[in-house]
């Protein structure tokens, strides 16, 4: 894994923003103590390998800001970018010695870490760790059900509203708050990389925001920033019923 290891870097528990969505949101005070003594800090630059497919899984961690991509690569050397890190997402499982996909910072990365030995060796006494650790297994294995279904059924149109929300919401959950109303969405992935996630061309990426546009359902400001004047509609352009928010 390449790495940077940021030794002098302290960011308190409690002003932490990624607080109340991390392993530790369900934590005590004397648990937050103890994770605190464990944690360290990692930072990676834009386009850095965070880890490789295969690599031995030295540590897991927390991204507490930036964003990540994961890919797969088959045998004839085809990539498929197969999910993201955002904010408040955890990187590795207990009790898997290595890495199962190639992990590649999209934007500068900032993540909170612990050596694997360790903490799966805390997690088996401390339940409020392990608790959270289950509803995130399990929030990912209803957002990889919610991806077959977009990737499998929805048209082209509904494939870039369907990601949109999804970050819309991401970028709400940090603020403790419903997207709902005028939201804005910065978009971490290129148009070349979200071609790549949905499954769908770059020309075709392009075409697809240029309609949402001009259909009044998004508004742009560059290629990173989209202001959604009203997010019940972009729901509706998703063709999403809102069971996942």
């Amino acid at each position: 894994m390449n790495q940077q290891v940021i030794p002098n870097l302290s960011i308190h528990c409690g002003d932490c923003p990624i607080r109340h969505r991390a392993i530790c949101a369900r934590c005590d005070s004397d648990e937050i103590a103890k994770l605190d003594q464990m944690k360290y800090y990692r930072s990676f630059e834009a386009g850095q390998t965070i880890a490789w497919a295969g690599d031995p899984l030295e540590f897991v961690a927390s991204v507490v800001f930036g964003t990540a991509k994961l890919t797969r690569t088959l045998e004839d050397g085809r990539t498929q970018m197969v999910g993201m890190l955002l904010p408040s997402d955890f990187l590795g499982r207990p009790g898997r010695s290595t890495v199962g996909y190639t992990v590649t910072a999209v934007t500068d990365v900032l993540m909170c870490c612990f050596r694997r030995k360790p903490f799966e060796g805390l997690v088996q006494t401390m339940p409020h760790v392990a608790e959270t650790l289950l509803d995130k297994t399990m929030d990912e294995l209803e957002a990889a059900r919610e991806w077959m279904l977009l990737l499998g059924r929805k048209t082209a149109r509904e494939k870039i509203a369907s990601l949109l929300v999804i970050l819309a919401r991401r970028e709400a959950e940090l603020s403790v708050k419903k997207p709902e109303g005028r939201v804005h969405v910065d978009l971490v992935l290129t148009r070349e990389a979200m071609a790549d996630y949905l499954g769908l061309t770059l020309e075709t990426v392009s075409r697809q925001f240029s309609a949402l546009k001009k259909d009044g359902v998004i508004d742009l400001d560059g290629n990173r920033h989209v202001t959604v004047p009203d997010f019940d509609r972009l729901l509706d352009e998703a063709q999403d019923d809102g069971v996942m928010g």
